[in-house]
């Protein structure tokens, strides 16, 4: 029978059986990927395991080291693509003394160490290549005596579709997966795990592959640097649309401040789009921690009128004003959200019989103290009272009161009627802005603006 040289000594000797067995597994998955047929079989017989696959068959051709062309044309199917994963794993069940015997309609092989070829005293591996105990037999089987049942269940959990990682979401470039409990990141290729992460928020299955990340697919078939994949997984998640993902994510945003964020939140694009998705599915306001500390009025409407508030550090909420979400509208942060409730503001007006006996004998004052400062400006029409007002510029309270041009009106806020000394300062502040037709200034100066006026109004008053 014709002995086909495998030209190996001994190499990869840190291989483990389920390195090897890995590799048929990878093989068989490929065929069956290739020739679209049945998915293979993995099994036990006795104390044969055996992996089946129903392709076309091996062929002696296969063990030649040389690249598939099949599998080069063909990236995004298939993992193998130099033709020495078979032999590699030949080998190392050799040095494992793992029986192995390949039945295909081709031909009957096994292992053995024979002399090379006019070098009689050099023994390589070779492979005995017999007719085939069934020629109508469809696919390859690799049955493999003296083999762990451990080790076959190591090489099965390196293989998403055994692994049982559940996916989130399937992108045209590859899946976002969950990440396990207490264990690494998984980084798989094509399903098969080539690499895993510490500090990653979720596996992913990257099923688009680059010339970077192919070229990086080294023999063994692990340990791919980040290099390799890091573009790959960015883009996947640029690509994902699920509010699953935009959440864990904007979840991760919130701990930036601890700086216990994983790898994928810290690229600002992946940040910018989770705040897409979740702006185009969900009523949310994203506000930096500095803005919940001191825009709390804001906030606190913001909740009443049912956002979900999304803290994000201060570097992505920069990029949110120019911004759109996945739908084309427009992102709402801190300033976004109070443009919004002011531009629909409705004062609620309180009418001079509505109010209480103590407030109407301040509010009666109103004409003498707009006298304290000399005639009532031409504009000015009138002054209300309303029990609501516009949320301050800085978002962290409403205002004390507004000089509104268009309607010629000065409306003040009912709770300043407390008080002939704060209803005089506000008052006293608007006309001033009547008089001069001015804007505020920064809300400290006005507010301590008001409180001057209005204990200089009391004492004039009194």
């Amino acid at each position: 029978m014709p002995a086909f040289d495998l030209n190996v000594e001994r190499v990869l000797e840190h291989w483990t059986s389920a390195h090897a067995v890995r590799e048929i597994i990878a093989n068989a998955l490929d065929e069956a990927a290739l020739s679209g047929t049945a998915e293979p079989e993995i099994c036990r017989t006795d104390s044969v395991w055996h992996v089946r696959d129903f392709g076309r068959g091996l062929r002696y051709e296969h063990l030649t080291q040389n690249e598939n062309a099949e599998k080069l044309a063909h990236p995004d199917l298939v993992v193998g693509k130099f033709g020495i994963g078979l032999k590699d794993a030949l080998a190392v069940f050799d040095r494992k003394r793992i029986g192995v015997e390949v039945r295909s309609a081709h031909g009957d092989m096994q292992l053995a160490r024979l002399p090379k070829h006019e070098f009689e005293d050099l023994r390589t591996l070779h492979v005995i290549v017999a007719p085939p105990s069934d020629p109508r037999m469809a696919g390859t089987d690799v049955a493999l005596s003296g083999l762990k049942d451990g080790d076959v269940e190591e090489a099965k959990g390196l293989f998403l579709r055994y692994a049982g990682d559940q996916e989130i979401e399937r992108t045209p470039l590859g899946a976002v997966l969950v990440r396990r409990k207490g264990q690494p990141a998984r980084i798989y290729v094509n399903g098969l795990r080539v690499a895993t992460e510490d500090n990653f928020l979720f596996s992913y299955d990257i099923t688009s592959l680059t010339a970077l990340l192919r070229k990086a697919l080294n023999r063994e078939r692990s340990n791919v640097g980040r290099t390799a994949y890091a573009d790959r997984v960015k883009a996947i998640l640029l690509a994902a649309e699920s509010k699953p993902v935009a959440d864990a994510l904007a979840k991760d945003l919130a701990k930036y401040e601890w700086g216990t964020i994983h790898d994928e939140t810290e690229w600002l694009d992946v940040g910018l789009h989770a705040c897409r998705i979740l702006n185009a599915n969900e009523k949310v306001l994203f506000v930096t921690s500095l803005q919940i500390a001191t825009a709390a009025a804001a906030i606190d409407r913001a909740r009443h009128d049912g956002y979900r508030i999304v803290s994000v550090p201060e570097t992505l909420a920069r990029k949110l004003p120019k911004a759109v979400d996945i739908k084309g509208g427009r992102i709402v942060d801190l300033w976004a959200f109070q443009e919004g409730w002011n531009a629909s503001f409705h004062y609620t007006y309180v009418e001079p019989d509505e109010l209480s006996p103590e407030e109407r004998v301040i509010f009666e004052q109103t004409p003498k103290i707009i006298r304290l400062q000399g005639r009532r400006p031409a504009g000015v029409k009138g002054v209300r009272i309303s029990s609501t007002m516009r949320i301050s510029p800085t978002g962290s309270d409403e205002v004390l009161g507004t000089w509104d041009e268009a309607t010629g009106e000065i409306v003040i806020r009912r709770d300043q009627l407390a008080s002939m000394a704060t209803y005089a300062g506000t008052l006293l502040h608007e006309v001033t802005h009547a008089r001069t037709q001015t804007a505020d200034v920064t809300r400290d100066f006005e507010d301590a603006l008001t409180k001057t006026t209005g204990s200089v109004a009391q004492k004039a008053l009194t």
